[in-house]
């Protein structure tokens, strides 16, 4: 079998503040036609009025992405300071209510809010997509079932929710927790072939329910616009370094799991029952208490995991040339995720909760830019 190319695209979505109140803001019509006049279509307005998306060209390696990141957050940062407003890469923003945001006037997003109702005007959350190129369906669909395995690793180091209406949910990736609301969400389910994975979709189009695939909202998925699997599970991470590492990690996995089945091997596929619970896991701790590991049979601190998974990937992120961006993660294993530097903010800071969440946004305003 022809080797695919496993170029990857990075999609991320972005809250907007007002540097002054600390508070969301809309984007403005101004501030958007700035960004379309120096990005292009790699960015666009998102479902709710206080949230911008960007996305990378493909590219083909880790690095490349780095380079398209920096460029696309220094122009949005730059766009947003023009109005007096910062972009900020976190899943939730510490202090925020919904009930005070509104969506973005297009027939899309009006279609989506008639269509979840109250779970979807509960939305106020950022994610990060990757998309790793897979120009085969019937590949898609085998190496989507053995990838799942990993979505909580994923989950785990990108966490970077853990507030919501200014209170700490306890957890490290509350995102998911609204997100799982509506349907078609989560783990995907067990798929035994690419045509079995259609005619499921087929199914829901044909009695009018979803306009096509892109409306099933699974932690990995095929792409219904690109030949890719597209990577869902991750927070959007405030630090550049950190969005590419796992990038690339998910890069590196996807080629790993290709390279098995040329010996004519695959990764054991678990029961969604015991994956489901390392997401849990990885929901509730990120990083802190390790996530199951059922060959071993026993749960696993995350630090030994990862020194796993890099073992596992070795001879994928030469080959990739993305060892660097791999390094980039063990950062988020020695010092903690973005949901543990956040709270040690908020804990770091005297006054009220207003005082110690503003501090927070402060946080994450410099985080943006930390590694540009």
């Amino acid at each position: 079998m022809t080797e695919p190319e496993f170029t990857i695209g990075v999609e991320e979505e972005y809250l907007l503040v007002d540097t002054k109140t600390r508070a969301l803001a809309e984007v403005p019509e101004a501030m958007m036609a700035a960004c379309k006049d120096a990005l292009g279509d790699q960015v666009s307005p998102e479902f709710l009025q206080c949230q911008i998306e960007i996305g990378t060209g493909i590219c083909q390696t880790a690095e490349d992405a780095r380079a398209d990141l920096a460029h696309l957050r220094r122009t949005i940062r730059d766009l947003a300071a023009d109005h007096g407003l910062a972009p900020i890469a976190a899943s939730c923003h510490p202090l925020a209510d919904w009930k005070y945001q509104s969506h973005t006037d297009r027939d899309r997003y009006n279609q989506l809010e008639r269509d979840l109702g109250g779970v979807g005007r509960r939305m106020l959350i950022c994610g990060m997509h990757v998309h790793v190129g897979l120009n085969d369906n019937a590949l898609r669909a085998d190496l989507m079932g053995q990838l799942s395995y990993f979505l909580p690793h994923l989950l785990a180091m990108s966490a970077s929710s853990p507030f919501w209406q200014g209170e700490d949910t306890g957890l490290a990736s509350y995102r998911l927790s609204v997100f799982d609301n509506l349907p078609r969400t989560g783990l995907p389910p067990a798929v035994d072939s690419w045509d079995a994975y259609q005619r499921s979709v087929d199914t829901l189009v044909d009695l009018g329910i979803i306009e096509d695939s892109s409306k099933i909202w699974w932690d990995l998925r095929p792409s219904a616009a690109f030949p890719t699997l597209e990577a869902r599970i991750c927070d959007v991470t405030p630090r550049l370094s950190h969005t590419v590492g796992l990038a690339a990690l998910i890069q590196c996995l996807t080629r790993m799991l290709w390279r098995l089945k040329q010996k004519n091997q695959r990764w054991r596929k678990y029961d969604m029952f015991l994956v489901q619970e390392n997401r849990w896991r990885a929901q509730r701790y990120g990083t802190t208490e390790g996530l199951i590991d059922f060959g071993r049979g026993d749960i696993v601190p995350f630090a030994e995991l990862f020194d796993d998974l890099m073992t596992l990937v070795e001879e994928d992120a030469g080959i990739l040339q993305c060892t660097r961006a791999l390094d980039d993660l063990r950062d988020i294993v020695t010092n903690g995720t973005s949901s543990a530097r956040q709270r040690a903010v908020y804990d770091a800071t005297e006054g009220d909760k207003p005082t110690k969440c503003a501090a927070v946004v402060d946080h994450l305003i410099a985080e943006f830019s930390a590694d540009l």
